[in-house]
């Protein structure tokens, strides 16, 4: 399992790990049904503390990324309830495009930038796979 963290980073900790593990599962390094490693486990690979990772796993389990099993720990488990996601992602964007807006970025140069991201994830077909 592969985490980036950077310790010199603004953003929390956790809030990075979260973000790596959502990467993860949108360029299916982490497909649905796998076993992250445990709290404890995880916090002694990266270098963090325990509490930190928690968090993040909380966070996931919350947004339905991640499912906690007895036998095999969190595991992902992607059925986050698509209209949901619409509905964050609409709003989320407004605010983007509103910036975009001020900074005098067109339609087409926010439409390529979508398209050249999106390409990353394996467009479409991955969504069909996230989005049972």
């Amino acid at each position: 399992m592969y985490i980036e963290i950077d310790f010199n980073s603004d953003e929390a900790l956790y809030m990075q790990l979260y973000h790596q593990i959502i990467l993860g599962i949108a360029t299916s390094r982490f497909r649905e049904g796998d076993s992250l490693p445990s709290v404890r486990q995880l916090a002694d690979t990266i270098g963090i503390n325990m509490h930190t990772v928690n968090k993040a796993y909380t966070i996931l389990k919350q947004e339905g990324y991640l499912k906690v099993d007895r036998r095999r720990g969190a595991v992902i488990a992607v059925d986050v309830d698509r209209l949901r996601a619409i509905s964050e992602l609409k709003k989320d964007l407004r605010v983007i495009l509103a910036k975009s807006s001020c900074q005098n970025i067109t339609r087409e140069e926010i439409h390529a930038l979508i398209d050249e991201i999106y390409e990353n994830y394996g467009g479409q077909e991955n969504a069909v796979t996230i989005y049972r």
